[in-house]
């Protein structure tokens, strides 16, 4: 599997990495639009993410305006429907309407508040990837 981590606090996307190394290849970038580039880089390279972990609030590009570029740049590259990038939206507001944002206008397969811990993670991967994660070491 391969994993985008997108979080301009390097607390936050080491942490994640840690968490999420035992899933696969774990690419780090600290805000989108670097991001974006790393993201149309693997799609050209034939290579596409299979998840990404996605601040919402990160300078330049935000996290609501950097995934509805992947899903315009999805729909550009003729990505079939269910093959979608799998984007797990992460922030440290505990609010409604951000969640309510991140689903609907940005099409985000999930939304989890900080501090992410790895049973949350492990739960919701296996949820995302219906039981069978590849890549996935089991403890």
């Amino acid at each position: 599997m391969r994993i985008l981590v997108i979080d301009d606090d390097i607390t936050s996307r080491l942490l994640l990495k840690k968490l999420l190394s035992g899933y696969g290849e774990c690419v780090l970038e600290d805000n989108g639009k670097a991001a974006l580039g790393t993201f149309l880089k693997a799609l050209g390279d034939d290579a596409p993410f299979d998840l990404i972990f996605l601040d919402i609030v990160m300078p330049e590009m935000d996290g609501h305006e950097f995934l509805q570029a992947v899903r315009q740049m999805e729909q550009q590259w003729a990505v079939p429907p269910g093959r979608e990038v799998r984007v797990v939206m992460t922030t440290s507001l505990n609010s409604p309407k951000e969640a309510t944002k991140a689903f609907f206008k940005g099409q985000a397969t999930a939304y989890l508040v900080k501090p992410v811990d790895k049973k949350t993670i492990d739960e919701k991967l296996l949820e995302l990837f219906a039981g069978s994660l590849p890549g996935a070491n089991a403890e």
